[in-house]
This record gives structure tokens, C-alpha cells and sequence, in this order.
């Protein structure tokens, strides 16, 4: 079972790209952010016609996530189930994909520390948070991935002292990450790779590609019973580039049967 996450940055510039990158790779379960689609403009019958099922969470012109499935698409929800009022922005789509619970999130960017939208992003991981505590069981196959907008640790970034003050990089968007971690999800990504440099976006400005200065803020994190089966991961850097590519690269994790 293949799994993948990729922030597309607009499906409707990038599809093409992900219908061709799709039936190259064939993941079994593709989860998308930042579709930037509207509910009903999502391209299903593309999809369809690869052999996906999709469900969609969309706003219009900002956020959007998705998961697209060849094994299964069952029990979708959109948005937190935690009975609150519902999130204004459509950040979180939720499946269950070949007997695994998959989640696709697309955390908030934050800003700067001292914008609203900085505090909007560790309110929004808090409530991640008790979404899982009050929906999931950390002892079955969860699979929770995405854009987090956090780069773990300083190995997750190309220069941590040029991101000193500024966010992704923040000690409680960490400490965000790792009470995810304390309910039972780990960055599987971490099982295969330890070194540092390890970049899944990269800025489109002064060719920070080319030049290696990216961060690893598109993770796969997962419940042990997912961790145990894990056996391959990787990020796809060929599909940064080319012509009008996403600013992200997908992220890849093979599971055992």
C-alpha cells in the first residue's frame, strides 16, 4: 500500500502534473492540500478515470484538501468531528483508505509570531488534537499527513538561524507536533532518514530549489500498527520540477500488507 501527500498549490494549474505524476507513481492513496477549488469544482471525473475515488473539503480560491483513493473511500469526514462550531477554512478531510484512517491537513502558515493567524495555528493543532483523542484509537492504523507548516527540528531546515523568531520553526508549534507524537503518531519519514537537508518545499524566489535552501514541513505521521509496516519513504524532488510546479513535493511511504 502506497501512500502520498502532496500540497499541489492549486489543483486547477497543477492538474495535469498530478493526472501524469499518478498514473507514473500510482500511490494507492493520494491526500492533496491546498486544491484552492471550490466543493463543486473538484475534478472527480479525472480522477475517476485513473480509478480514484475523492473526497473533498473546499473553500473557493484559499486551502482545500483531499484524498483521493484506488482502495477503498469510506466513512469521509470534513472538518473537526469534535461537535464546536466548524472551522471557517477547509483545512481537514478525513477517510478511511484500505482499512488504514487517513486524514489530510493542511495546518495553518502562522504568518509571524505576533499575527492572529500564528495563534489561529496553535489553537488549530490544539484542536487536532482533541479530534483525534475524541475520534481516533492511537492503537489502530492512522495515518494523519499533510502541509503541517512545521519543520520538526533545526535538521528540517536549510538555515535555522535565518528562521530565529519567525514561525514553522517556533518552539510551541513544535511542542504542537509532539503532543501528537505523546498520543501515539510518529513522523515515519524519520524511521528511513536521519541526516538533515531533507527538504519537501522550497520558495519559488531566487532559486532556492536549485540552491538547496528548503524545509521539510510535509510529513506523514502514524499510529505504531502503520509505523510497524513502513518500509520505504521518500520525497519525490522530480516532481518540483519542470514547468509551473508546486512549490512542494509529494511525499512518499510503502506500507506491507
Amino acid at each position: 500500500m502506497r501512500i502520498a501527500t502532496w500540497n499541489v498549490n492549486s489543483l486547477r494549474a497543477r492538474l495535469p502534473r498530478v493526472e501524469d505524476w499518478l498514473a507514473d507513481v500510482r500511490p494507492d492513496v493520494l491526500c492533496m492540500q491546498e486544491t484552492k477549488l471550490a466543493e463543486d469544482a473538484f475534478p472527480h471525473l479525472a480522477f475517476e478515470q485513473l480509478g480514484y475515488q475523492c473526497v473533498h473539503h473546499g473553500q473557493g480560491q484559499w486551502n482545500g484538501v483531499a484524498i483521493a483513493s484506488r482502495v477503498g473511500l469510506d466513512d469521509p469526514v470534513r472538518g473537526f468531528a469534535d461537535g464546536a462550531p466548524a472551522d471557517p477554512e477547509a483545512r481537514l478531510v478525513t477517510a478511511t483508505c484500505g482499512g488504514v484512517r487517513v486524514s489530510s491537513v493542511y495546518v495553518p502558515n502562522g504568518r509571524s509570531l505576533d499575527n492572529d493567524h500564528y495563534r489561529y495555528k496553535l489553537e488549530w493543532m490544539q484542536r487536532l488534537l482533541v479530534h483525534l483523542q475524541e475520534n481516533e484509537d492511537a492503537t489502530r492504523p492512522v495515518i494523519v499527513t499533510g502541509d503541517f507548516n512545521i519543520a520538526p527540528d533545526d535538521r528540517d531546515v536549510h538555515d535555522p538561524k535565518a528562521f530565529v523568531g519567525a514561525t514553522h520553526v517556533s518552539e510551541p508549534e513544535r511542542e504542537s507536533l509532539r503532543a501528537l507524537e505523546r498520543w501515539g503518531l510518529s513522523d515515519v519519514f524519520r524511521k528511513f532518514y536521519e541526516g538533515d537537508r531533507l527538504f519537501s518545499w522550497w520558495d519559488y524566489r531566487s532559486g532556492d530549489f536549485h540552491q538547496g535552501r528548503g524545509l521539510r514541513i510535509d510529513l506523514v505521521m502514524a499510529t505504531a500498527p502503520v509505523v510497524d509496516r513502513a518500509r520505504w519513504a521518500i520525497v519525490d524532488r522530480n516532481a518540483r520540477k519542470g514547468q509551473q510546479p508546486s512549490d512542494h513535493a509529494p511525499v512518499l511511504v510503502d506500507l506491507n500488507d
